[in-house]
């Protein structure tokens, strides 16, 4: 089965008679990109193209024929930014980036941290590797990032929001750190978007973002009728003022001890609470942002990085590879509002 991004919102699939989207062929053919492990060079070089190591990372039936190698859309100028990538699924993925050629500024909190990734990177013969400072969850931290991308990289093409936190072991549910979770895997998300916004170049089909997001944030992790019909938005009315009332609420109940009677998501809540935001945000934005920006979503399921104490079903590195040929689409395949996760179709009835 091929890869299928879901909408962010959408109507039950039918039991029978799936059908694969257009879509599907483009990451596939993003992906064949990704499978060769070359030198760096520059967007004109040529290279061999081999067959994909692992069956279990190809995302078309074994029984095709592989997808040819569309000529990238991208340069040595493409400017991509990716939050959270001195170590797990961003780092691997801004390796992805810059071995495809492309002008990568990878970021962290940590200063020391970050410029040791990138100066590994760099080590490995991708010399486009810049390391810049970022906490998302900090306004002033944003601004000046911003500041910096205006000043010293003239803007961007691709922004990926990586970067967020979670305080429970892969068997708690604590909120006690809910604050810190929701301030940055959405607030700082929703900060650094506003922020970089009037900084891409939004050239036809090429400014895109990529929200690293979680299936612990769909609606059907959603036991409030009322809140799930609210984001479900079937009226199209929903606005951000809303969501994040919604985040405010969550926050002020988990302050007063009674967020578990109020049907919010049942694992990990403040982490899939501040996934569940970044969802209805993103649906909002590539609405708005339509024939502009595209925006998408992405789930790596459950992936060994430290977030989850180094459990998971897939390595940071498939993570990062299958993310990349989402965020490397060509120009004319390039969905909006769409939330992928990973590379079989959507169960869920609804998102």
């Amino acid at each position: 089965m091929k890869c299928r991004p879901a909408a962010l919102i959408y109507s039950p699939l039918p039991s029978v008679g799936l059908r694969i989207s257009s879509h599907s062929t483009a990451i596939a053919s993003s992906l064949f990109l990704f499978t060769t492990r070359s030198s760096p060079r520059s967007p004109s070089s040529r290279q061999t193209v081999q067959p994909l190591p692992s069956p279990s990372m190809d995302c078309s039936s074994s029984k095709e024929t592989p997808p040819s190698k569309p000529a990238p859309w991208w340069t040595g100028e493409t400017v991509a930014v990716v939050t959270g990538a001195n170590r797990g699924i961003g780092h691997a993925l801004a390796a992805r980036l810059a071995e495809q050629g492309l002008s990568v500024v990878l970021t962290a909190r940590d200063e020391a941290r970050g410029e040791a990734a990138a100066a590994e990177l760099r080590a490995r013969g991708f010399p486009s590797v810049r390391f810049r400072r970022l906490d998302v969850a900090d306004p002033a931290s944003v601004a000046a990032f911003a500041s910096w991308i205006r000043d010293h990289v003239g803007g961007l093409d691709i922004l990926v929001n990586n970067a967020a936190v979670s305080f429970n072991e892969i068997e708690t549910n604590s909120v006690e750190h809910a604050e810190t979770v929701l301030r940055t895997n959405f607030y700082g998300a929703k900060m650094l978007i506003e922020a970089l916004l009037p900084l891409f170049r939004r050239e036809a089909g090429t400014s895109r973002i990529l929200n690293l997001s979680s299936q612990l944030g769909l609606l059907n992790k959603v036991r409030d009728p009322s809140l799930r019909s609210m984001l479900l938005d079937e009226e199209g009315k929903l606005r951000e003022e809303e969501i994040e009332a919604m985040a405010s609420r969550f926050l002020a109940q988990v302050k007063d001890g009674t967020w578990a009677d109020h049907g919010w998501p049942a694992v990990w809540t403040d982490y899939a609470v501040s996934k569940l935001a970044l969802n209805a945000y993103s649906r909002l934005l590539a609405a708005r942002l339509r024939g502009a920006v595209a925006v998408n979503c992405f789930c790596p399921g459950f992936t060994r990085t430290d977030m989850t104490r180094g459990w998971g079903k897939r390595t940071a590195e498939e993570a990062g590879r299958v993310a990349a040929g989402i965020a490397l689409m060509p120009p004319t395949e390039l969905p909006t509002g769409k939330f992928f996760k990973w590379c079989t179709p959507q169960l869920y009835s609804k998102l």
